[in-house]
C-alpha cells in the first residue's frame, strides 16, 4: 500500500526561467531583419518629417503635402495604384481560377504557378526595358502591327510613357502575384459545397452568388488591397519607364532627396512618411480580411 502511494505521488513542478526556449533562435534572424530594415528606417523618416535642414522641430513639411503639385502626385499614385490593383486582380482570379477549379490539363497549374513566382518579382530597370522594346515607339509589337496590321498603335493617343503605359506595366507583376495570392483560397472551397447545391436544385451562378463569393470575398478584396500597397510603393519601375516625365509620389519622392532643383530632404521624408501611412493601412486591411477569411473556411 505505501509503494502504491508512494508511486502516485505528482512529480515536483519544474520552476519556470530555468530552460531557455531555443525555438527563438528560429525568429531572430527575421526580428533583427525587421528592426533593421522596417521599424528603424520608418523611425527615422517619422523623425525628418518633422524637422527642417537644421534638426529644429516644425510641421513646416506635413504642411508641404497640402502643396498642389504633391497633391497632384498623391493622387496620380493613387490612380494607378487602384487601376493596377483592380485590373491585375480580376484578370489574376480568373487566370487563378481556371489553373485549380478550371478542367485544364494537369500541367497548366504548375506552370502557371512557376510562371508568377518569377513574374511577381521581376520588376524595375529589366522590365522598363521589356516594355519599351515591346510596345515603345520603335517597340517590336508595335512595329509588327504597323508592319503586317496597317495599325499604329501611337496613332491612338497611346504611350508607354505615360499613365496608361505604367498601369499596363505594372499589371506583368500584379497579375502572378494575384494568383499566387488567391489561389490557396480557391483550394479551400470544398467540393461537397458544390455536389451539395447541384442536389439542392442550384446551378453555378447560385454556387458563386450564395457559396463561392461570400466564402472567396475577403480573400479577393485584401489580395487586392496588397496589390495596391505594392503598386504604390514601386519606384524602380515608374522611374526606369518614365523618369521624371509622370508626377507620381515615388519620383517625386527620389527628386526631394536626390535630385538637384527639388532638393528638400525633410520634404521627400514627409512624402515617404504619407506613403508608409497609405502602405499600412493596406497592409493593415490585407491582414485583417485574411484572419476573416481563414475563419470564415473554418
Amino acid at each position: 500500500m505505501t509503494d502504491s502511494l508512494s508511486s502516485a505521488k505528482p512529480a515536483a513542478p519544474s520552476i519556470p526561467g530555468r530552460s531557455l526556449n531555443w525555438h527563438w533562435l528560429g525568429v531572430l534572424p527575421f526580428l533583427a531583419f525587421a528592426i533593421l530594415f522596417l521599424l528603424l528606417p520608418t523611425g527615422y523618416l517619422m523623425v525628418g518629417a518633422f524637422q527642417d535642414a537644421s534638426g529644429h522641430f516644425t510641421l513646416a513639411n506635413i504642411a508641404g503635402l497640402a502643396d498642389p503639385n504633391v497633391v497632384s502626385a498623391y493622387w496620380i499614385s493613387f490612380r494607378i495604384s487602384a487601376a493596377s490593383a483592380l485590373g491585375g486582380g480580376i484578370i489574376g482570379f480568373l487566370l487563378a481560377w481556371a489553373a485549380v477549379q478550371g478542367k485544364l490539363p494537369e500541367w497548366i497549374r504548375p506552370t502557371l504557378m512557376t510562371f508568377s513566382g518569377v513574374a511577381s518579382n521581376f520588376a524595375g530597370v529589366p522590365l522598363a526595358f521589356a516594355f519599351l522594346a515591346t510596345l515603345g515607339r520603335v517597340g517590336l509589337v508595335t512595329a509588327l502591327m504597323n508592319k503586317y496590321l496597317g495599325f499604329n498603335l501611337y496613332s491612338t493617343g497611346f504611350n508607354i510613357l505615360s499613365f496608361t503605359g505604367l498601369t499596363l506595366t505594372y499589371l506583368y507583376f500584379q497579375i502572378p502575384l494575384m494568383v499566387l495570392i488567391v489561389s490557396p483560397a480557391l483550394e479551400g472551397l470544398k467540393r461537397e459545397w458544390r455536389e451539395a447545391c447541384d442536389c439542392l436544385g442550384g446551378n453555378a451562378y447560385h454556387y458563386w452568388r450564395y457559396i463561392a463569393l461570400p466564402v472567396l470575398w475577403p480573400s479577393i478584396m485584401g489580395a487586392m488591397l496588397l496589390l495596391f500597397a505594392n503598386a504604390f510603393g514601386a519606384v524602380a519601375t515608374a522611374y526606369a519607364l518614365t523618369g521624371s516625365s509622370l508626377n507620381i509620389v515615388p519620383i517625386l519622392l527620389y527628386a526631394q532627396i536626390r535630385g538637384d532643383v527639388l532638393h528638400n530632404p525633410n520634404l521627400g521624408y514627409a512624402l515617404a512618411l504619407g506613403m508608409v501611412v497609405i502602405t499600412g493601412v493596406s497592409n493593415a486591411g490585407y491582414i485583417w480580411l485574411r484572419s476573416k477569411s481563414e475563419k470564415g473556411r473554418k
